[in-house]
């Protein structure tokens, strides 16, 4: 690797970078995982943030937890041969940990420890991803803290507690440090989520163009792209934005931050519901093949469980059965997401 390239992926962990050399680190990293010299970078760079007491704690111990029913849900599938199973394993628990850590983690903490000797006479972007399939611990140079979702990006810039404005793309829970001078501002799609001092959810992918936001406690207004009034939250309610349209209702907040520890909840919830959820929480497609289905509602709390364990659980405590298409390669050699269609189980007579 040249000594251009190795300046370019320093600056980036520097918080220093341009958005055309951030782009070129993040695909470096992203496809690079036969490159033996950028995982011994990233691997002395993660000793350097170990060794580090300034670097705050993180809270890993739902990560902890994941591996360890990994880990059992492997051990008691006797019907695969020792190799397979030890694969298995090691790919989850290398999905599960190196991805939100190395990545999600360390360069995060790495840049966070860096803020003091950025440029005070421009302004620097700092990004937060979270891979697909797992959830990434922040914590933001406020002192709020939060989850980000799979999928999921979130985006600020510094200095930062002057100005708490963030952008975020997918879905994440937050605990907001109260500062009554400096508003925190959360940014998602054409929407604003106005907060002084709360533990809120908000999820807004924009594939979805959803945004929904629960409150735990505390206080936030909602202003939309119209520019209509503020619409102030109280706690225990859940706001629905979509096609222009607000709802606002009163739910129980436990089920939306539950994802935080790995557990997918549903709570009378309609099947369209159902099916957004189990889409974003596997990376699937689902197909609702009955209209008539819109009216059922589920209750279910599920924990850690593969998509086939959920959807056999729900076909035999409701009228419904499906079928799973697995992911198949298009002409152009991409793939395409595995498909889940759900259907009104039939009922036999028998005379």
């Amino acid at each position: 690797m040249k000594d251009e390239e190795i300046n370019k992926i320093e600056r980036y962990l520097n918080g220093k970078s341009s958005l055309e050399e951030r782009d070129w680190v993040e695909s470096l990293f992203s496809k690079g995982e036969n490159n033996e010299f950028l995982k011994d970078l990233v691997r002395r760079d993660w000793d350097d943030i170990i060794k580090d007491p300034s670097v705050p704690e993180a809270d890993l111990h739902h990560l902890l937890d994941r591996v360890h029913h990994t880990i059992h849900k492997n051990e008691i599938l006797k019907k695969k041969k020792p190799l397979q199973r030890f694969i298995n394993v090691y790919s989850r628990i290398a999905a599960l940990l190196l991805l939100p850590l190395l990545v999600g983690g360390g360069l995060f903490f790495r840049h966070q420890n860096q803020i003091e000797n950025a440029p005070t006479d421009q302004e620097v972007k700092s990004i937060i991803y979270a891979p697909l399939g797992s959830r990434v611990s922040f914590n933001l140079p406020d002192g709020t803290d939060g989850m980000l979702n799979s999928g999921s990006f979130l985006s600020y810039s510094l200095p930062f507690s002057n100005n708490r404005k963030i952008k975020l793309e997918g879905e994440a829970w937050f605990e907001v440090k109260h500062d009554k001078s400096h508003p925190f501002e959360i940014n998602a799609g054409s929407s604003t989520v106005k907060v002084l001092g709360t533990s809120l959810n908000v999820n807004a992918y924009p594939s979805e163009e959803y945004v929904e936001v629960v409150l735990k406690q505390g206080e936030v207004e909602f202003l939309d792209k119209n520019g209509e009034e503020p619409l102030t939250m109280r706690p225990s309610e859940r706001l629905v934005y979509k096609h222009g349209n607000i709802t606002k209702s009163v739910t129980d907040p436990a089920k939306y931050n539950a994802w935080t520890e790995g557990k997918l909840v549903f709570r009378g919830d309609p099947m369209a519901e159902v099916a957004r959820r189990i889409e974003r929480w596997y990376n699937v497609k689902v197909n609702i093949a009955d209209s008539e289905l819109e009216k059922y509602s589920f209750r279910a709390t599920f924990n850690d469980d593969t998509l086939e364990d959920v959807m056999h659980f729900l076909s035999m405590t409701s009228p419904i059965s499906y079928s799973i298409t697995p992911r198949i390669m298009s002409e152009d050699g991409t793939y395409k997401k595995e498909e889940v269609t759900i259907f009104k189980k039939k009922i036999i007579l028998h005379h």
